[in-house]
């Protein structure tokens, strides 16, 4: 999904998503929205155990998003979980949103800005919502092969290391006078170093 050139853009506004511009993280809510319940109820038994290491530590956030993405998704018909997708954007995350986050995704655009949401979130549901807001986006993508997820990641999550590789893939960060990063937990913290100015959790810093 790389982005068309603009010109003109005065500065560069990379936005995490989950926690940042939501009040929450949505990617298990996505599954739940958009899987039946027998599979939720099957996968739920399945990676209990998993769940519980995670919980303790002991399982990494990757490994627990993408067997979830792998229980959750493998089979569903591309254009049926792009439906879901665009019902989720408009009737879920609809409500979710932080009104300053909001605010201030608004006034980097009303001074020319060029604004890229950079998230590990999927891309199921978040290009409907960046659509909706006119945003460009840079996010986890799920594969698809003969017209169906395959339940696996397209490349590599887009988390950690992973933001800035991924920025800097899709803009030259020279064409733009300041760069601005904001995020909310240290998976967000390589983004936030390649900026100019860094928001953690909504508070400015160093």
């Amino acid at each position: 999904m790389r982005p068309q050139a603009r010109e003109h853009a005065l500065n560069l506004a990379l936005f995490d998503f989950d926690g940042t511009i939501t009040t929450r993280e949505m990617f298990r809510p996505f599954l739940e929205f958009a899987v039946p319940r027998r599979r939720l109820a099957w996968g739920g038994a399945v990676l209990a155990p998993m769940v519980a290491g995670y919980k303790a530590g002991l399982v990494s956030s990757n490994l627990m998003r993408a067997s979830a993405l792998r229980f959750g998704l493998t089979g569903m018909a591309a254009e049926h979980a792009s439906g879901q997708g665009r019902r989720f954007a408009t009737e879920v995350l609809s409500q979710v949103l932080r009104p300053h986050a909001m605010e201030r995704i608004r006034w980097h655009k009303a001074q020319g800005d060029r604004v890229v949401v950079v998230s590990g979130g999927l891309d199921v549901y978040l290009s409907h919502w960046c659509r909706l807001h006119a945003l460009e986006l840079v996010c986890s993508e799920v594969a698809v092969k003969d017209g169906r997820l395959t339940g696996r990641y397209r490349g590599a999550q887009c988390v950690g290391m992973e933001k800035p590789r991924r920025v800097r893939a899709a803009y030259d960060l020279a064409e733009y006078a300041r760069v601005y990063a904001y995020g909310d937990t240290h998976e967000d913290l390589d983004l936030l170093q390649m900026a100019h100015h860094r928001y953690y959790q909504w508070q400015e810093v160093g």
